[in-house]
């Protein structure tokens, strides 16, 4: 699968790109991950990538002819390409939409900065993405919070596959407790069924454990289920 981030600040994703399993996975050529810059797609001499907003208003307004230059140039022929920008005005991501992505081929992440980018860009892109309900500085890092939650889907990315189907938000549910050594850490004991080599009663501890936790922590997702 192709990443393709467009951005004014391709600095920011230096160092997440190598580091981690994100890292690996482009080292071991399981996705490949580019960084434009958008101030390459300008042509006037100062590489002004932003305007004031007719109408008035404060900020700046990302102008559309750099990032629609931009959008144009990156498609790979024959590929299913998906074009996304990262805003707080776009559908929210979630673990269960996660999965959707895996069947394009190439998905183009644009970042947007100050106000937003000019409306107009709108019909060159396919959907808006939001990772919540607030207002940051630009898209760069909900742009690297979606890449990498979709490239941990990524067959070969994380590797014991069976962690991933049981992270939390999978089955609609948070994920069950989990316990490393000691055994006893300054009084608290590791639950005793997690010792007892029982894999059909751990089962069925860590399924109860996952409700316990959903309805103490988040009674939002509760209310769709049946516990």
């Amino acid at each position: 699968m192709i990443f393709d981030l467009l951005t004014i600040f391709p600095e920011i994703f230096t160092s997440p790109l190598q580091a981690s399993l994100l890292g690996k996975a482009i080292q071991k050529k399981l996705v490949q991950v580019r960084v434009h810059d958008i101030r390459t797609f300008t042509t006037d001499k100062h590489h002004r990538v932003d305007d004031i907003p007719y109408g008035g208003g404060p900020g700046m307004v990302m102008k559309p002819e750099p990032l629609v230059a931009a959008l144009e140039s990156l498609p790979v022929p024959d590929k299913k390409v998906r074009r996304i920008y990262l805003s707080p005005q776009g559908r929210r991501l979630e673990q269960g939409i996660l999965s959707n992505y895996l069947q394009y081929e190439q998905l183009i992440l644009l970042c947007g900065r100050y106000e937003g980018v000019d409306a107009r860009v709108e019909h060159w892109i396919d959907e808006e993405i939001s990772i919540g309900d607030y207002v940051l500085m630009g898209g760069e890092l909900p742009a690297l919070v979606f890449l990498e939650a979709l490239v941990r889907l990524i067959p070969g990315v994380v590797g014991k596959e069976e962690s991933v189907r049981h992270d939390s938000f999978s089955a609609g549910l948070l994920e069950y407790p989990q316990y490393t050594r000691p055994e006893e850490f300054r009084g608290h004991q590791v639950p005793e069924v997690l010792l007892s080599g029982d894999h059909q009663k751990i089962e069925s501890w860590r399924q109860q454990a996952a409700q316990e936790v959903t309805a103490r922590k988040r009674q939002d997702l509760r209310r769709g289920l049946k516990f």
